[in-house]
């Protein structure tokens, strides 16, 4: 059981690439949870505050208010934060889909939208036995939405070993499949190419390296694919 609670999910692409993701246990992700529970609640105290204040208008923008924070907190935090949470970003984790990619709209929604199911029957008691059950680690929204919670902050490949790679950074923007392949492919094969050679290919990375010249170009591109192999952020 031990072994479950926060192990490597490997995925073998078509292609012959191999990712590693280092899943999230139980217990970082309720960790998570209740940093994302105290900020939401923070937030609800004063929308309540608000709400006394303004008679009945405010009763109405503390039900919607609340309904929002609910639901669409988490859903656009996973989408256009890289699949992280305030919680999540600050223990180091973030939501992706089983097969490396980042999480998008629909994923997001359904995990979300399950979770009154794994709430049952109380305080995520099935949410917490799916985690335990699961080999990697999922609750019942993550199973329904082929999503994996997993950890981002580990600790770099040596300086050398990524040819001037220095740290990681997020894309600024959702990755398709192709080029979450492609870019991962670039930063484990650069070593073999010339310096020259793999100025040229980062700067055919289109808007990734936009701007830059082909040496800044390839440095970016390395802290992207070491982003996306599980590097830590800085």
């Amino acid at each position: 059981m031990g072994s479950r609670l926060d192990t490597l999910h490997r995925v073998v692409t078509p292609e012959g690439c191999e990712i590693d993701l280092h899943v999230a246990g139980p217990v970082a992700r309720a960790r998570a949870w209740f940093i994302d529970f105290l900020i939401r609640f923070a937030l609800w105290v004063l929308l309540a505050i608000a709400g006394t204040r303004l008679g009945d208008p405010g009763a109405v923008l503390l039900l919607l208010g609340a309904f929002l924070l609910e639901w669409f907190y988490p859903i656009l935090f996973e989408v256009y934060a890289q699949g992280q949470t305030p919680g999540k970003r600050s223990c180091g984790l973030a939501v992706v889909h089983d097969d490396g990619r980042p999480v998008g709209w629909s994923g997001a929604f359904i995990r979300n939208a399950l979770r009154g199911v794994d709430f049952l029957p109380l305080g995520y008691a099935a949410g917490f036995v799916s985690t335990l059950l699961d080999g990697q680690g999922r609750r019942l929204g993550d199973l329904a939405a082929g999503t994996l919670v997993v950890h981002v902050h580990r600790t770099p490949r040596p300086a050398e070993e990524a040819d001037g790679a220095d740290g990681s950074e997020a894309p600024p923007f959702a990755l398709t499949r192709e080029e979450h392949i492609a870019i991962i492919e670039y930063t484990r094969r650069v070593t073999l190419l010339t310096p020259e050679r793999a100025a040229e290919l980062a700067l055919a990375a289109g808007p990734l390296t936009a701007g830059l010249d082909g040496e800044a170009a390839k440095r970016r591109l390395l802290r992207i694919g070491n982003f996306l192999l599980g590097g830590q952020s800085t």
